[in-house]
């Protein structure tokens, strides 16, 4: 008993996380321009449900590589959807290390999950 009691708290010692979520309305690919969609009452139509993941790697607290951010995150569910927005997003940002006393290994990840939609051409008024 006492074996599983030190064993539990030596993993919890050399593996800790954190994990924390939000809700955002609307998330565009970078490129959009989504002041005027949303002045001209833009049509769009519903691809279906998305997901998509950025992760930021450092390895003895000074070797970083990788992009986190929740731009990359929705660009990477844009990707796979070929939709140009998200809505109805949820994303939410991880923290993992391994040895956090020495900063070994740890890394960071953002993930999305929305509704993707396509934009519809607008019709050009003379």
């Amino acid at each position: 008993m006492l074996h599983r009691i030190v064993v539990l708290l030596m993993m919890a010692i050399l593996l800790e996380g954190c994990s924390s979520t939000g809700n955002l309305g609307i998330a565009t690919k970078s490129m959009a321009d989504p002041g005027a969609l949303v002045t001209t009452g833009g049509r769009y139509k519903e691809i279906g449900p998305a997901k998509g993941e950025a992760c930021r790697y450092i390895l003895i607290g000074i070797i970083p590589w990788g992009d986190s951010t929740a731009t990359k995150a929705v660009s990477n569910a844009l990707e796979q959807t070929g939709g140009d927005a998200l809505i109805n997003i949820s994303v939410t940002s991880s923290l993992y290390t391994f040895i956090p006393i020495y900063n070994v290994f740890c890394f960071t990840c953002t993930s999305v999950e929305g509704i993707a939609i396509k934009f519809e051409p607008q019709a050009k008024t003379p």
